[in-house]
């Protein structure tokens, strides 16, 4: 159920802060995510064909289920996940030419 803004309640009445935002790489739009935990925030800019995430995420997991994924470090923004070296890939995303030390921004390009 939506609240305001971004407040969304869960079955259990429990509020939680969920950020959505549409990013722009070349023209071509992806999601992204932001998820306040208690301590921190969990990123994720979704692509067409995979995800850049923030440390947050396994890479091990990602390649258990098929998934391309760049993983960035100490990032707290959308903009700092873009400017951020990709520091983690999982096998899919290495298959589409993402490689670590690359920008996440590049990293996304590749997953259109």
């Amino acid at each position: 159920k939506r609240d305001k803004g971004n407040l969304y309640h869960d079955s259990c009445g429990i509020q939680k802060m969920i950020k959505l935002q549409k990013i722009k790489i070349n023209g071509k739009e992806a999601e992204g995510v932001s998820v306040n935990t208690e301590n921190t925030f969990v990123l994720i800019i979704k692509a067409k064909k995979g995800f850049l995430g923030c440390g947050y995420f396994d890479v091990n997991t990602a390649n258990k289920v098929g998934d391309a994924a760049a993983i960035v470090t100490g990032v707290k923004t959308f903009d700092d996940m873009l400017n951020s070296n990709v520091v983690k890939v999982s096998e899919k995303a290495k298959e589409i030419g993402v490689k670590e030390g690359m920008k996440g921004r590049e990293a996304l390009r590749l997953m259109f």
